[in-house]
C-alpha cells in the first residue's frame, strides 16, 4: 500500500475536522452537513462528469482511484539490473536463452519485448510496436487522469450554483431578519463541498496519477532501450551505462555497477 496516499487523504480529512469542531465542539459539525446542499454540489459534479462520458468510461474512471494506493512493483534501478542480468544470459548462451528467462518475468510489457527479441523481429520494428503500445497506455492513463481533473473542476462549479440557489432562497425571505444567518451559512455549505471534492479528493488523486504515469513511462523507456541494445549485441557494462543515464544518481546504486564490472570482464 501506498502510505503516502493514506496519511495524506486521512490526514487533511483530520486537519479539517479539528478546525470544524476544535472550537465550537462536536455541535458545530451539523452546521456543514446540509442534504440538499449535498444533493447539488456532489450529485450535480457526478452527473455533469456522467453526460462527459459513456457509462462504460465513467465506470473505468472511478476504478482509478484505487491506483492511488497502489505501489508499483519495480522501480527503474531494479529494472536496470534485470536488464543486465538478460543481457548477461544472452551473452553467455545466445538471444534464443531468453525466452526461458522471459518466463521469470512478471512484467508483461518486458516480457513482450523480449519475444519480439527472441523471434527475430527488426530492431525498428521492435522500436514502433513497444511505443506503439506505450502511446495505448498513454491514452488509457490520460483518460484517468482526466476524468479526476473535470470531476475537480466541476465541484466548486456545483458549489457556487448551490450557493446561488441558497442566496435566492435567502433573498426571498427578507422579511424575517432572524433567518438570514442560518439561511446564508446553508449557502455557503455548498461552496465548502465543493472545494471539498476539488482539493480533498480529486486534485491528489489526479496528482498521484500523474506522478505514477510518469514513473511508469520511465521504466517503460528503460525497457525499450534495453532490449534494442541486448538485441544489438552490446557489452552489458556499455547497456548499464547507457540505462544509468535515464535516473538520478542517487537513485543508481551499487548492485548495478557491480553486475556490470563483472559482464564487462567476460
Amino acid at each position: 500500500m501506498d502510505i503516502a496516499s493514506i496519511v495524506g487523504l486521512v490526514g487533511c480529512f483530520a486537519l479539517m475536522f479539528y478546525g470544524i469542531v476544535g472550537s465550537n465542539g462536536m455541535t458545530a459539525l451539523f452546521s456543514f452537513i446540509d442534504r440538499d446542499s449535498i444533493l447539488i454540489t456532489f450529485g450535480g459534479a457526478i452527473m455533469c462528469i456522467l453526460a462527459m462520458n459513456t457509462l462504460q468510461s465513467f465506470v473505468a474512471g472511478l476504478k482509478t482511484f484505487p491506483l492511488i494506493f497502489k505501489l508499483e512493483k519495480g522501480n527503474a534501478a531494479e529494472v536496470i539490473k534485470q536488464i543486465i542480468d538478460l543481457s548477461n544470459v544472452a551473452r553467455k548462451e545466445g538471444l534464443l536463452s531468453l525466452e526461458e528467462a522471459a518466463g521469470n518475468i512478471d512484467d508483461d510489457f518486458l516480457k513482450k519485448g523480449i519475444m519480439l527479441v527472441v523471434d527475430g523481429t527488426d530492431p525498428e520494428l521492435v522500436r514502433a510496436i513497444m511505443e506503439t503500445e506505450m502511446d495505448g497506455i498513454a491514452g488509457r492513463h490520460k483518460e484517468g487522469i482526466g476524468f479526476w481533473d473535470n470531476l475537480g473542476s466541476m465541484g466548486p462549479a456545483w458549489g457556487m450554483i448551490g450557493t446561488l440557489i441558497g442566496l435566492i432562497n435567502m433573498l426571498k425571505n427578507l422579511s424575517d431578519p432572524s433567518s438570514l444567518g442560518p439561511a446564508m451559512a446553508v449557502a455557503l455549505v455548498t461552496t465548502f463541498y465543493g472545494s471539498l471534492l476539488a482539493n480533498w479528493i480529486c486534485a491528489p488523486v489526479a496528482g498521484k496519477l500523474k506522478m505514477k504515469d510518469g514513473q511508469e513511462f520511465a521504466i517503460k523507456g528503460i525497457e525499450v532501450e534495453g532490449l534494442l541494445s541486448i538485441q544489438a549485441g552490446e557489452n552489458p557494462r556499455v547497456i548499464e551505462e547507457k540505462l544509468k543515464s535515464f535516473i538520478a544518481p542517487k537513485e543508481r546504486g551499487g548492485g548495478g555497477e557491480e553486475e556490470g564490472g563483472g559482464a564487462g570482464g567476460e
